[in-house]
């Protein structure tokens, strides 16, 4: 292993070939200085290209991007630029199918970048805030790049051996963060009926944001709740500090929250420095069908763009704009409709653009995220819409009652056909 202690001494040609394809971090664990270092030696090198499933540094910027072809599974994230201005390769996939897509060669990777934690005293290190698919990209690479931050906390779960990096480049500085969102009132009332469906013992899986931090602050008198979740926020050590999550009851992994990335701030990753009540994850495991169906009582909370009368999911796009991204919608989504005891719930406001336009529609403007076969509840300000099970004419019904009121009659008379044939 090759160590570099100076940036500025890092030259990447080195390294990389013209025309190689680079996978990295997402979200909080993203390897900034490796990052702008390409981007600063990207001309000098040639044609690469990478993949960022999403992004919250800044650093992908347009002009990144006219450097490096950049590639993701959305628009998640600062990547809404990129989508906006044609300069991001969107690949239509869930989450879960990122590392999967690495091995088989249908997301290239020749060269992995990672953000590491210094190594402990086996001489292994932390992906820290990051697992999902980064170690399947360290496992194809030809070369493996770590940007080892002495800021990086040391989470439990996923490892990398020293002798598995073949270039070390030792910093310290901030970690990307994501600050909590503001609530709003509609937030509040969305986030009041989510909770409504979380009992004591309830295992959640929710996203960072405004309702999921809405939802979390109205849990504070549950019992036992537990953790399996793709992505957590800060607002895990509030319940975690008052006794409210536990993990007491799940059945697998008790007393221990199961995560893939932590997004927040560094309150949350303080938190997170050895702290063996948290374990991180690849996706092989936070979002695979058999681990999840081992889980009972399993709410899951996810968002979308618009759903129409019948159910089906748009979490993607919105016209011509590509707004968001599959995610681990689909896999949790099903797997909380399916947990014995538990819930799969898709959250939105009724409207968007200032109450302009409604989220609740006849007809989607952008793709099927998930099948109305797979959807259980959807929320919106106005109320809980229980759509597994009902009739195509009964959930047209029950989506128009969570519709805005300035909506609703024209969304009846689009259902008028619907409600004559009954689908």
């Amino acid at each position: 292993m090759s160590v570099i202690t100076n940036a500025a001494e890092l030259d990447l040609g080195r390294y990389l070939r013209r025309g190689d394809r680079i996978v990295w971090g997402q979200a909080c664990g993203e390897p900034t200085t490796l990052i702008e270092t390409l981007i600063e030696q990207a001309d000098d090198i040639g044609e690469l290209s990478a993949f960022a499933a999403t992004s919250f540094s800044g650093l992908l910027t347009v002009e990144a991007a006219s450097k490096i072809r950049l590639s993701s599974m959305g628009a998640i994230g600062t990547l809404r630029t990129l989508t906006a201005a044609g300069k991001l390769d969107v690949i239509p996939c869930h989450v879960s199918q990122v590392g999967p897509y690495i091995e088989q060669g249908l997301i290239g990777c020749d060269v992995a970048f990672v953000q590491l934690s210094p190594a402990d005293e086996k001489g292994n290190h932390s992906f820290g805030l990051i697992s999902d698919y980064v170690q399947a990209a360290v496992k194809k690479a030809r070369v493996v790049i770590a940007e080892i931050n002495d800021q990086v906390p040391f989470t439990f779960g996923e490892c990398l051996p020293a002798d598995a990096i073949d270039v070390a480049l030792e910093v310290s500085r901030p970690l990307v963060e994501v600050p909590a969102a503001k609530i709003s009132a509609t937030d509040q009332a969305i986030a009041k009926h989510c909770a409504a469906y979380i009992e004591d013992g309830a295992v959640i899986q929710t996203g960072v944001g405004a309702v999921p931090d809405a939802i979390l602050r109205l849990l504070g008198d549950r019992k036992d709740l537990g953790v399996h979740s793709g992505m957590l926020g800060d607002g895990l050590v509030d319940l975690i500090e008052a006794g409210v999550v536990t993990n007491a009851r799940k059945r697998i992994d008790t007393g221990v929250c199961i995560n893939g990335a932590l997004i927040g701030t560094n309150r949350l990753y303080r938190w997170a420095h050895r702290n063996k009540a948290m374990r991180m994850c690849a996706t092989s495991y936070t979002h695979d069908a058999a681990v999840l169906a081992q889980l009972d009582q399993l709410v899951t909370i996810n968002s979308a763009l618009e759903v129409d009368l019948t159910g089906q999911v748009n979490a993607e796009q919105s016209g011509s704009a590509y707004l968001g991204g599959t995610g681990g919608q689909v896999d949790f989504v099903r797997a909380g409709a399916r947990s014995p005891g538990g819930r799969s719930i898709i959250a939105l406001s009724a409207t968007a653009k200032g109450g302009s336009i409604s989220k609740i529609v006849p007809t989607l403007s952008g793709p099927v995220t998930t099948a109305r076969t797979e959807v259980d509840v959807i929320v919106t300000e106005f109320g809980a819409a229980e759509l597994k099970g009902q009739t195509l004419a009964e959930r047209a019904r029950r989506m128009i009652a969570i519709a805005h009121p300035d909506f609703r009659e024209d969304l009846e008379r689009a259902a008028h056909a619907l409600f004559a044939r009954g689908y």
